[in-house]
């Protein structure tokens, strides 16, 4: 039976680990490690993609509020499920098809898997148009870092100005940028994001979010920046096929 609460901790614990190895936790005058661990500028989203409502929600009560999604007629059915957390943040992580952008706009206070005009302008509309509260969709470009055909995100070349595009819409916020590189990838991916990321910094103060690293690459990504580590399997065990909501 998994504990996810022990998952969580020690996840928690190797996100630490590698902030120290890397001189990335803020010192403090005589504060424990335990509570400096607080202030690490490494923030961990959850992906729950295939897994049920009640293991996030397990991992909710264990602490954990943000939560990552890849398939949004899963995350919808998730989201209304435990709508009485209003605390719970939701992060859609997976491409969008353009017919997809009204419910996901809705729905969600992140998108991390921007790479076209077209989408950016969309889900601008649809805050605009359906969005009651009108509340600004925070937004992180997804690069294609290491060029791979099976993997969506923007070219580099067209990076800077698509974050044009977002940084001039209304509703949405640029926060930063999204990758996925291939697996066992050399450094220069993640110098490569490192330094778009603080190239981005420097363009748009709103930019603060590097999203960079699951499982299998966690230390990797935290040693060339990130701020954000994506983590679904070492927190709620194998993805599984089809989940019990």
């Amino acid at each position: 039976m998994i504990n996810i609460k022990d998952n969580l901790d020690k996840i928690k614990a190797q996100i630490q680990h590698a902030c120290q190895q890397n001189g990335r936790l803020i010192a403090l005058n005589e504060l424990t490690e335990q509570i400096s661990a607080q202030f690490s500028p490494v923030s961990l989203l959850a992906v729950s993609k295939t897994k049920s409502a009640s293991l996030v929600e397990q991992a909710h009560l264990a602490g954990q509020n943000d939560f990552g999604e890849n398939y949004l007629q899963e995350a919808l059915e998730k989201i209304a499920l435990l709508s009485h957390f209003p605390e719970l943040t939701w992060h859609f992580i997976g491409p969008i098809q353009s017919n997809k952008t009204k419910l996901i706009a809705s729905n969600f206070s992140w998108v991390h898997s921007v790479d076209r005009e077209k989408i950016a302008l969309r889900l601008n509309q649809h805050i605009q148009n359906d969005n009651g509260h009108n509340t600004p969709l925070n937004i992180c470009l997804q690069v294609n870092i290491s060029n791979e055909e099976s993997k969506s995100g923007i070219d580099i070349d067209e990076l800077f100005s698509l974050a044009e595009v977002v940084n001039n819409c209304d509703n949405l916020i640029l926060r930063g940028l999204m990758a996925v590189p291939e697996k066992n990838a050399h450094n220069r991916c993640y110098e490569k994001m490192q330094h778009l990321f603080e190239q981005l910094q420097k363009r748009y103060p709103s930019v603060d979010t590097l999203s960079l690293g699951m499982s299998n690459d966690l230390e990797q990504a935290v040693a060339h920046g990130s701020t954000m580590v994506r983590i679904g399997t070492a927190i709620f065990g194998e993805r599984t096929k089809k989940i019990n909501l």
